[in-house]
Order: C-alpha cells, then structure tokens, then sequence
C-alpha cells in the first residue's frame, strides 16, 4: 500500500501536466494530495514496525511536497 500511494502522487501530477483543462489539473492534483496524506499515514504506521528504516525525514520531506501541492491548487483555482 505505502509503494501503491507513494508512487501514485508522481503519476497524478504527471497526469495533471497533459490535463485536458483546467478542472482537469485541479482534479489531478488533488488526487495526488490524497494520496500524499495516504503515503503519511502508512510512513507513520511503518515508523512503529522494526523492519523499516526511519521515516521521520521521509514524512518531513512528504509535508514540504503537501504544502507545494496545495499551494498549487489554490493558485490554480484563483486563476
């Protein structure tokens, strides 16, 4: 699940560059912002389990990328 939603977010914003409109790209982007929150949530399930590497910087870098793709569909939808 975590590779499903993590590797999701990269494909909807690369959908969301080949948008048919505008609506379109905003669709695409929040979709890729679910699937942010989605990847954060199993990284904090992850960070309770022995076999998985610390995610702490993970999740910090997912933020950055929330907070980037929001800010985008914001400006989008002020346009």
């Amino acid at each position: 699940q975590l590779l499903k939603s993590g590797t999701s977010i990269g494909a909807n914003i690369r959908e969301a560059q080949n948008a048919e409109s505008k609506a379109d790209f905003i669709h695409k982007f929040k979709i890729a912002a679910k699937e942010i929150e989605e990847t954060i949530y199993w990284l904090e399930l992850c960070k309770y389990s022995k076999g998985y590497p610390k995610t702490d910087s993970l999740i910090e870098q997912l933020i950055t990328i929330a907070r980037i793709v929001n800010k985008i569909i914001i400006t989008s939808k002020q346009k």
